[in-house]
């Protein structure tokens, strides 16, 4: 079952788009959302969360409609904002407590859940200090423990890493890798950092200017691990790239002596060598790359 489909989803805000016509299915166990501010990522995770009414199309999300089934929906899915939303003078202990009894669990659960919760975070030993004596990391961390305090099927975490340092940035990755494989629960990550989403997610959304730019599928990108040569050519280009097609390789021009090759994995760059002596032609230039998710992004932002 998809996690969230987009059937056609239109939003806007006084007349004004903000989200245009968004069709996709999204199935990962960690989906990337991706995209510069103001693409709509926040208002796309808002509207699943039913802050927003469709003004075109709909969305369902874990198989119920956003706007039909919100109030069952709710109970089903975590959401940690980008920005603070805590009350003034209250305990870490407290704050997840109340959050967990919003989600609709009885008080006594919700306090077990509290516990097992902040020690999950690693904010045991901090969970009786007003929240806001935490630090930054701590913050982070404390939002992450209310989205999963009621054992959601889905979390939206919108920008988990914003403003930690690399020793707490570390830290949070490797709690959502750990939530996204144990399989307690699927994951949408929202964040404008491309390593985050690279080190976590099998599935990548970048949205510019409220429509989709891209959908990428990480999982099978990574599989195909395709290498990339940018190659600058002196001789015969045209029996040079015969022998490449003889080959089974793609290549495209990117310029009058250049060239660009995608080279599967069976074959080695000194047959490219080879290739060229045949042929009486110069490598005068190589450069050697993978395929990257900033690859990606960058080349979505330039289509669209």
């Amino acid at each position: 079952m998809s996690v969230i489909e987009l059937e056609g989803l239109s939003v806007t805000f006084g007349g004004r788009p903000i989200l245009d016509d968004l069709r996709v299915s999204l199935s990962g166990s960690c989906i990337g959302l991706l995209g510069p501010n103001g693409a709509g990522k926040t208002t796309l995770i808002h509207t699943l969360l039913g802050f927003h009414p469709p003004a075109a199309g709909g969305a369902r999300v874990l198989g119920l409609d956003v706007v039909a089934d919100r109030k069952e929906l709710r109970s089903r899915i975590g959401y940690m904002p980008e920005r603070d939303s805590f009350i003034a003078g209250m305990t870490g202990v407290r704050f997840v407590r109340l959050m967990a009894e919003l989600s609709g669990l009885p008080s006594r659960e919700a306090l077990e859940r509290t516990h097992e919760a902040m020690f999950y975070v690693g904010l045991g030993e901090a969970r009786y200090r007003k929240v806001e004596t935490y630090s930054q990391g701590m913050k982070q961390l404390v939002k992450l423990a209310q989205a999963v305090v009621h054992g959601p099927r889905l979390l939206f975490l919108d920008e988990p890493t914003n403003g930690l340092d690399p020793p707490a940035r570390r830290r949070m990755l490797d709690l959502i890798r750990d939530i996204r494989d144990s399989g307690r629960a699927s994951v949408v990550l929202s964040s404008h950092l491309l390593r985050d989403v690279d080190e976590c997610c099998d599935e990548a959304l970048v949205l510019k200017q409220g429509r989709i730019a891209r959908y990428c599928d990480l999982a099978e990108e990574r599989r195909a691990h395709r290498r990339f040569l940018d190659l600058e050519l002196d001789g015969d280009r045209e029996a040079f790239t015969c022998e490449l097609e003889a080959l089974g390789m793609d290549w495209a021009l990117s310029g009058q002596r250049k060239l660009k090759v995608v080279l599967p994995e069976s074959i080695e760059v000194l047959q490219l060598f080879q290739i060229a002596a045949n042929n009486d032609v110069q490598i005068r230039r190589l450069h050697s790359k993978r395929d990257s998710l900033e690859d990606m992004f960058m080349k979505a932002m330039e289509d669209s």
